[in-house]
């Protein structure tokens, strides 16, 4: 009963993070290269895990990874083919993608209920939970942009409109530092709002003792 209730539970939830992603979508406009802020769509994933523990919650994340490279088709499909990272295609390349941008990222929103059995005060538990979850996709998204990417960023720090000092950073820095820092920066200016407003709504969230309950 209690697998059949977890499963059932775990399922209902995703799809609710599917739901509020896709609203999210027909209000807040994407990224130019693949990202976008959402209406708190990964709350639940970690709301899976706050309520049935962190190895189940990684169970649930990684199936939301699958999940999210379905939405993600085009994108994935994209990344196969030539001219996507360059000359040629790079298969390689394109499978790290989908390792670090979808199975890791967001199979690790299953860390969200790590202290549920450390901080007694559920809605800071689930808030710190959020922010972990949350920031460990961040810094996955990070990894990705920096073994993928980084060569846009003298471009992205040189486009018309950017603040003069990004001129100087590509200036100043390595290409390595500065490709690091151009994936901090293009994922920050989505995932940090994403941290923030998430963490927000955890706390409003677990004053209705119901949904905060701990199930295993």
């Amino acid at each position: 009963m209690n697998n059949t209730r977890r499963l059932t539970e775990s399922a209902m939830l995703i799809a609710l993070g599917v739901v509020l992603e896709y609203a999210g979508r027909m209000v807040i406009p994407p990224m130019p290269f693949g990202g976008q802020l959402t209406l708190v769509s990964m709350l639940p994933i970690v709301l899976i895990s706050y309520r049935h523990g962190v190895k189940w919650g990684l169970t649930a994340g990684f199936a939301y990874s699958l999940v999210q490279m379905a939405m993600g088709a085009d994108t994935v499909t994209a990344a196969f083919q030539p001219g996507y990272f360059g000359d040629g295609t790079m298969v390689v390349n394109a499978l790290a993608m989908c390792l670090l941008d979808y199975v890791l990222a967001y199979t690790l929103l299953g860390l969200g209920g790590i202290f549920r059995d450390k901080i007694s005060n559920r809605g800071m538990a689930l808030m710190a939970g959020s922010l972990v979850a949350l920031g460990a996709r961040y810094l996955a998204h990070i990894l990705s942009g920096y073994i993928l990417f980084a060569s846009y960023a003298e471009w992205f720090f040189t486009q018309e409109g950017f603040p003069a000092w990004g001129a100087r950073l590509v200036e100043t820095m390595s290409p390595s530092a500065l490709g690091l820092l151009y994936s901090v920066v293009y994922n920050g200016m989505y995932m940090v709002p994403e941290m923030i407003l998430t963490a927000i709504v955890a706390v409003l969230i677990a004053r209705v003792p119901k949904i905060v309950t701990k199930i295993s």
